[in-house]
This record gives structure tokens, sequence and C-alpha cells, in this order.
């Protein structure tokens, strides 16, 4: 917790070249409230200005709503090794939007995230999403990448308070 009482806000992070999902959540006494969220979908047509798109807009929604800590998926496997390239450079440039701020980045697997929110480390999009709409008390109206967004968030405020609890943290 931060020392002003206020809780914690924490910024999910689903990296993509093509979309990012973003969303911050905050807790407090064990309370997990919406603050915000969103996709990130630059327009431009080159590899190199999606990426600097991305980067602006990334440090722009951080400058908002000022988040404690991000928590973000990590890549996983893809089959087509270009696809895993460009995406691996895209959550390059969204960890280096939160360290350029001074956010620390704790990084999870996407089963992981799954199975702290629905028990299941093979959970379909729409299960992850239902359960952080379920979360969060509040209808989905985000897309899928800004629900993978809060469902890292989530997972993140989970394992805080699981270490917290075991003394790992």
């Amino acid at each position: 917790m931060n020392n002003n009482g206020n809780g914690i806000s924490v910024i999910g992070i689903d990296p993509g070249s093509q979309r990012m999902g973003w969303g911050v959540i905050r807790e407090k006494s064990g309370v997990l409230e919406l603050v915000a969220c969103g996709i990130i979908r630059p327009k431009a047509e080159a590899f190199s200005e999606r990426l600097g798109c991305i980067f602006k807009e990334l440090q722009a929604v951080l400058r908002q709503y000022s988040p404690q800590e991000a928590a973000i998926e990590n890549v996983f496997t893809h089959q087509n090794a270009l696809s895993a390239l460009k995406l691996g450079q895209a959550r390059g440039i969204a960890v280096g939007a939160c360290a350029a701020q001074d956010i620390p980045v704790i990084d999870y697997e996407p089963t992981l995230i799954k199975k702290s929110l629905t028990g299941n480390g093979r959970a379909e999009k729409s299960q992850v999403s239902f359960m952080v709409g379920r979360l969060l008390n509040v209808k989905e109206t985000w897309g899928e990448d800004a629900g993978d967004a809060l469902a890292a968030a989530i997972c993140h405020l989970n394992m805080r308070r699981l270490n917290k609890l075991t003394g790992k943290g």
C-alpha cells in the first residue's frame, strides 16, 4: 500500500503492436475498483511508427492515472517467429514506457493470469472477461485486449496479497 491511505493503483498491459490493451485498477482495503481502461490502436503503417505511437499514448495514460505498479503479460510462444518478434518489441516498448515513469513492472505468464481469475489456465477470453467484470462489479464494456489487461492487473493484486500473507512480499 502507498502511504496516503488511498490503496494502490496498478496498470495491467496486454501487449500488441496493432492493439495494446491497458487497464488501471485501484485496490483499497481489499476492494477492487476500475479506474479506466482502453485499447491503443496505432494508425501508422510503418512498424517503427506504430511502436512510437504506442509509447507516446501509453506514456499519456501513465501520466494521467499515475499507477504505482504495472503488470504485463509475458509473450507466449508463437508458431510464427516474425509475429513473436513483433509482439516482443511491442512488449518492450510498454516496459520502457513504464520504466521511464519509474513504475516497477512485474511479468506474468498468460496461463497464470487466467488461472488466478478463473481457476483454469486455458480459459477462453470470454471467461476471463466475465470474471473481470464480476470482480470489478461492472458490466463488460471493454474489448478483449482491455479485458486481458485488466485481468493482468487483478492477477498482480492477487499475487501481491498472497505474497504479503506468506511473507514473500
